[in-house]
């Protein structure tokens, strides 16, 4: 028995009132699955195979709030609607059956949204000023006053919904450059009123919609929010330059109910802030400016960097985790999230943790393409 492996790993934690049995998490990663957005018999049994396996928390793909312009792919689950909150309820229990805990990822793409997406392409796409990724201005709407208070509504009504079916908490996406990170950039967010402005001001949507939520759920039921430095095919971009800066990003979302922070990196290993001589990566940082707990995420157990935008990208080999465990076991953060290596072997986490790594299964496109 690998002892090192176990003892960091295997160790529970406690998130509000999810009673998590280790510190493994799966990633959350869009599938496209869901015909008319409803997670089905297959989706309850993916989800459940890795909770068999030992996988302490899943975070579910990300799933559509209540709002036309939230989604721009076939097949991505849906948050609203009786058949889908019924598909929904099942892969809760199915999980919960392995003795697994399991959040939903509640997403809108905001301005990413193509023209005439589905599922409902006669939907607008909107953003907190119109503009791109690319700083193209005029490619879709700004969102009103009103609008604002739309998606917090969708998003507030979610959250209550996972609640009510048996979810252990919820993740907000506000990162790689969709809705909420949408108003924390500045180049995505050139608004003039109280939701734009200075860094601590294009917190305010996030922490608006963060407080509404906390206001209709239980108190102990996590809010998890996910970030990130790097967006949809910008890999450079950067919320903050340094710490002081993500301090002033993180403080107002903590202070208005998140639990923990999901920072989303392409590689765990990689120092954040080199020039200030700490090693800390992003995830490090957000626990060290806001005293939360973290989720750590990016290209753990491969040997390949991770594409965004994509689950096929290229194929990559099992890599050792003696990095990832060096920092965990120094409380750099507390959970680690695991995606395509754990996309590519359902009992990823049963072969770490009982002694069994050289059984794991590479990643490849043919692991992606029979999604099992």
């Amino acid at each position: 028995m690998n002892t090192r492996v176990a003892t960091a790993l295997s160790r529970p934690f406690a998130l509000g009132s999810a009673k998590l049995p280790n510190r493994i998490v799966m990633a959350p990663m869009t599938r496209g699955q869901s015909p008319d957005g409803i997670p089905g018999e297959g989706v309850a049994a993916y989800y459940a195979r890795r909770a068999a396996a030992g996988t302490g928390l899943i975070i579910t793909e990300g799933t559509t709030v209540d709002h036309r312009s939230a989604g721009f792919l076939d097949g991505v689950p849906r948050f609203h609607g009786e058949a889908q909150l019924a598909g929904w309820q099942k892969v809760v229990d199915a999980v919960h059956t392995h003795g697994g805990a399991i959040m939903p990822q509640l997403w809108h793409v905001g301005i990413q949204r193509p023209a005439g997406a589905p599922p409902f392409p006669d939907a607008p796409s909107v953003g907190p000023s119109g503009i791109a990724l690319d700083g193209r201005p005029g490619a879709g709407g700004t969102m009103t006053l009103a609008d604002i208070d739309d998606v917090i509504g969708a998003f507030t009504k979610a959250a209550r919904e996972a609640e009510r079916i048996g979810f252990d908490g919820v993740e907000l996406h506000g990162a790689h450059g969709y809705l909420i990170d949408q108003f924390l950039w500045e180049r995505t967010n050139r608004r003039t009123d109280g939701y734009g402005g200075d860094l601590a001001s294009r917190t305010t949507f996030a922490a608006d919609l963060v407080a509404a939520i906390r206001e209709q759920v239980a108190p102990g039921f996590p809010i998890v929010l996910r970030f990130s430095q790097w967006k949809s095919e910008n890999y450079d971009a950067r919320l903050a330059e340094n710490p002081k800066e993500l301090e002033a990003v993180l403080t107002p979302l903590a202070e208005a109910g998140v639990d923990a922070f999901h920072a989303s990196g392409r590689r765990h290993w990689q120092a954040e802030f080199p020039d200030t001589g700490s090693e800390l990566n992003i995830a490090g940082w957000a626990k060290k400016v806001t005293g939360k707990p973290v989720i750590t995420v990016g290209s753990v157990g491969l040997d390949t960097v991770f594409e965004p935008g994509s689950l096929s990208g290229a194929n990559a080999a099992v890599d050792t985790i003696e990095r990832l465990l060096d920092r965990l076991e120094r409380d750099e953060f507390d959970l680690v999230a695991v995606g395509r290596a754990l996309l590519a072997d359902p009992q990823w986490a049963d072969k770490v943790l009982n002694d069994r790594m050289s059984e794991l299964i590479p990643f490849s496109q043919d692991s992606v393409a029979s999604l099992h």
